[in-house]
């Protein structure tokens, strides 16, 4: 990592962050494929599917949930590193902007 020092911390990317990641990106696909449809009034990505318009109004509903639902997990695993993001911020703000730093009380 480059420039660790010098940039605000980030989120660890996880297995389980990376798993709902690819989770999203399916969800992703599955919204293209039903769109397509919308687009050429016949199957544009895959041949055959969509092939009516309830299918690509499915496909399209069933992905965008598949979405909202997998970057719901995802913010719920980066809030669980609240607590070392916190930490590793207060040591980057006291290193790169001592100006900055909050008092003993706030911090907490």
């Amino acid at each position: 990592m480059l420039n660790s020092v010098t940039r605000p911390p980030r989120p660890r990317l996880t297995g389980p962050i990376l798993a709902y990641a690819l989770i999203d990106v399916f969800g992703l696909s599955c919204v293209g494929i039903g769109a397509s449809w919308f687009a050429e009034g016949k199957a544009a990505i895959l041949v055959n599917f969509p092939a009516s318009l309830a299918e690509a109004v499915a496909c399209t509903a069933g992905g965008v949930v598949v979405m909202i639902w997998a970057v719901a997990r995802i913010l719920r695993e980066i809030a669980k590193q609240a607590p070392e993001l916190q930490a590793r911020y207060d040591a980057y703000v006291a290193a790169q902007h001592p100006d900055k730093v909050r008092p003993k009380d706030e911090a907490e």
